[in-house]
């Protein structure tokens, strides 16, 4: 396993390869959910690249970027044991040099959900995922569907600009209680783990509501509303029914809808999602 720092150093790199490329970005702190997109990469390519790079432009001035979880050696070991070729591990410094001035934004569905609850958070998402497409060059790319918000915007984003890759999303990991599989988990304390629970009971209830026919958004935001309120240490953000293309809120489900929510559990701030209808 090559482990890179360097642009140029791994752009040689690449240059020399024959055969397809899957690629997983992440932000490093691996889990479960990130090794199920490396083992997708790897059944499906010849070769496997990695990047970990905590990406400070889509961080907002008051979110955690200096805290957000950092453990290299940890990273590095879960991905030699899952034969990954390359490890691209920058410095913000090499993404962003001085003089750097050029962003890739996307419009639309930006304006809702974590775009309106984040602003500026998909500028930085989007530019750094481009800036790494162009680097790694690769045949695929993998995301998982836990940030469904994201994956539609990169979608959009490699789509609008006919960038030359596919995009693979892979399901969601959970816990065995179905907490959805996340980085900041680990900042909870074991009250709140419990308590982080009640964002995939409100996707359940929403799920069940929907197989016995409730077609109605207003009111099924507002029965996951209600059960996520029961948790007293939940706050929400927001519980979303809205169009898996465009992200606008349903008034009505009749068609595929994106079931989506925002909760902190005491300081710290969790999404999960289902789509219903597909």
């Amino acid at each position: 396993m090559e482990i890179i720092e360097k642009v140029r150093s791994l752009k040689e790199y690449r240059g020399k390869l024959i055969g397809s490329v899957g690629f997983v970005p992440t932000m490093g702190y691996l889990h479960e959910g990130h090794m199920s997109l490396v083992r997708r990469a790897r059944a499906e390519n010849l070769s496997v690249f990695v990047s970990i790079f905590v990406n400070p432009t889509q961080f907002g001035p008051s979110e955690d970027f200096a805290s957000y979880p950092r453990d290299a050696e940890r990273d590095l070991a879960m991905l030699q044991k899952e034969k990954v070729n390359v490890v691209f591990m920058p410095t913000a410094e090499e993404i962003y040099p001085d003089g750097c001035n050029s962003w890739v934004e996307v419009s639309g569905i930006t304006d809702r959900l974590e775009g309106k609850a984040r602003p500026g958070h998909f500028k930085g998402v989007t530019t750094v995922v481009a800036k790494l497409f162009n680097i790694v060059e690769p045949d695929k790319a993998y995301f998982g569907q836990k940030d469904a918000q994201q994956l539609a915007v990169i979608r959009k984003m490699v789509n609008d600009l006919n960038m030359n890759l596919e995009i693979i999303p892979v399901p969601t990991a959970r816990e065995p209680d179905g907490l959805a599989m996340s980085s900041r988990n680990v900042r909870l304390n074991p009250e709140e783990r419990k308590a982080a629970v009640v964002l995939s009971q409100a996707l359940n209830l929403a799920r069940g509501q929907w197989e016995s026919g409730q077609r109605d958004a207003s009111q099924m935001r507002d029965a996951m509303s209600a059960l996520i309120k029961k948790e007293p240490l939940a706050s929400i953000d927001y519980v979303s029914v809205a169009d898996t293309q465009t992200l606008a809120e349903l008034d009505m489900i009749n068609r595929t809808a994106l079931v989506s929510l925002a909760v902190k559990i005491g300081k710290t701030r969790l999404i999960d999602n289902i789509v219903l209808g597909e």
